[in-house]
């Protein structure tokens, strides 16, 4: 075998949403991101579009950005469900990510590929920068809260065809690795013969 497949599935496996809320004051180094970014570059891609793109948040820029996300949360909330503390913790996820990555998709305007094919391609880009985070024990949390809004959309300088489809916050975990919790597998296979 080429590969060790029990370390290859234990690790995805083990791969967990770590809430930023979770996150210890241990920083990533940006050559953990910079490696996580390379793997999330080798996803498939049907017709070798690569929609996927990445842009990357810290320090300032980071502030910057949850401010932003903040007052998108304010202004598009209803004043029955908004919630004080909601807009609160956007600061303090600032303070507690090493790194946050826009997640977005660059749509080709000559293609025959469906927005669908390129949504699934970033998608899993995405699987594939969370396992290598996972295989380092970093946590991420993959939040789509306002990535509709079009301020959103400018703030990231998006052109008008593109999307953008989260926010990935990149922190080490405080105390132990989560606990993973799934129904049989085989209770969701048909096969057909």
């Amino acid at each position: 075998m080429k590969y060790n497949l029990t370390e290859i599935v234990e690790l995805i496996k083990e791969r967990r949403t770590v809430y930023p809320e979770n996150f210890g004051p241990r920083k990533v180094h940006k050559e953990q991101l910079e490696l996580m970014l390379e793997s999330a570059n080798w996803a498939p891609t049907h017709g070798h579009t690569e929609p996927w793109r990445f842009k990357v948040f810290s320090d300032h820029a980071l502030t910057n950005l949850m401010s932003e996300l903040a007052e998108v949360y304010k202004e598009s909330t209803s004043a029955e469900k908004y919630m004080e503390s909601k807009y609160l913790r956007y600061a303090k996820r600032a303070e507690k990510s090493s790194f946050v990555v826009a997640v977005c998709m660059k749509r080709h305007d000559q293609t025959k590929i469906s927005e669908l094919d390129e949504i699934m391609a970033v998608a899993t880009s995405v699987q594939n920068l969370m396992l290598v985070a996972s295989a380092y024990g970093i946590g991420t949390f993959w939040s789509t809260g306002s990535i509709g809004h079009e301020r959103i959309h400018q703030y990231l300088h998006l052109e008008e065809k593109d999307r953008c489809l989260g926010f990935i916050y990149v922190g080490y975990p405080e105390g132990e690795w989560p606990k993973g919790k799934r129904n049989i597998w085989l209770n969701k296979v048909e096969w057909n013969q």
